[in-house]
């Protein structure tokens, strides 16, 4: 059994130092692709029917960062872990998710909102959950349907692929996506439509959201307005990123720090509580 995340003023701050520090280590080891990898293959596991796996940090555990999926990621996780070293009140699945955010913004990607409080998990799902890219339109949908995700989700959480490459040792595959694999932009789309001429790497799954009419509407807008890519992108991977972590589950926290079950204007009040709480500290502080 998880035990509960306390979200209280203390989490928070050490959220904002580890936050601080993903951005260093991150741009110091160029690892951006890596991390947003974690952060996604540790969400991705998610069943929306049976409410299993999700972004718990079971990909911590050996049995689950040794599927063939995951080749490559015990890295990530080990830079995870020097920042957990510091910051122990953090749950793993929320550095993982943490490091995924900041990921994209260190790399000039939209702001991704995040919200603390994740429980870890150690059970593992069994292998086969996540995206193989030797597949194609039936493959994409039944997986992202099964973590309850959408087709508009599917395109733009696939232009990350802007960042970082395949790698033959890890995917059975080799090359990067974009001529700058550090930059998120929406150049993604714009490479896909240029097609195999372009040079750059075009997976099964790439080549799929071209095939399929609902999925190549999106490149398509995509490729010629970065800010609605921007716009989609973010949303969609805060969904991802929150797969398995309810919304009525989610704490918000009253002055005296206890829990209480967030309503369906939970949202609002959460972010009302967490800057006046702030706000409150840094007055205290500056007496």
């Amino acid at each position: 059994m998880a035990l509960p995340v306390v979200v209280d003023a203390e989490y928070l701050k050490e959220v904002d130092k580890a936050r601080r520090d993903l951005r260093a280590l991150i741009a110091n080891r160029n690892c951006a692709p890596l991390m947003l990898r974690l952060a996604w293959h540790d969400a991705g596991t998610y069943d929306v029917n049976t409410k299993t796996g999700g972004a718990n940090g079971s990909i911590r555990n050996e049995e689950e960062y040794s599927h063939g999926a995951n080749n490559g990621l015990k890295k990530a996780i080990d830079f995870c872990e020097e920042v957990k070293a510091k910051y122990s009140k953090i749950s793993y699945a929320d550095l993982y998710q943490l490091a995924g955010v900041v990921a994209v913004e260190v790399t000039g990607g939209p702001t991704v909102e995040f919200v603390p409080g994740r429980k870890d998990s150690k059970v593992s799902t069994k292998e086969g959950r996540l995206p193989d890219a030797k597949l194609g339109v039936s493959h994409l949908r039944s997986i992202f349907y099964r973590m309850g995700l959408s087709d508009k989700d599917i395109v733009a959480l696939s232009g990350a692929h802007t960042l970082g490459r395949a790698h033959q040792e890890r995917s059975g595959f080799e090359g990067p996506w974009t001529q700058d694999p550090l930059k998120f932009d929406n150049s993604y789309f714009v490479e896909l439509l240029k097609g195999e001429s372009a040079g750059l790497l075009q997976l099964p799954t790439d080549k799929a959201l071209l095939e399929d009419p609902e999925f190549r509407r999106y490149v398509e807008l995509y490729a010629k307005d970065e800010d609605a890519f921007f716009r989609d992108y973010a949303e969609s991977h805060k969904k991802l990123s929150e797969l398995g972590f309810a919304t009525s589950s989610k704490p918000i926290f009253p002055k005296d720090g206890t829990i209480l079950a967030q309503s369906a204007v939970g949202v609002v009040v959460t972010a009302a509580v967490v800057i006046l709480g702030y706000l409150y500290e840094v007055h205290k502080r500056g007496k």
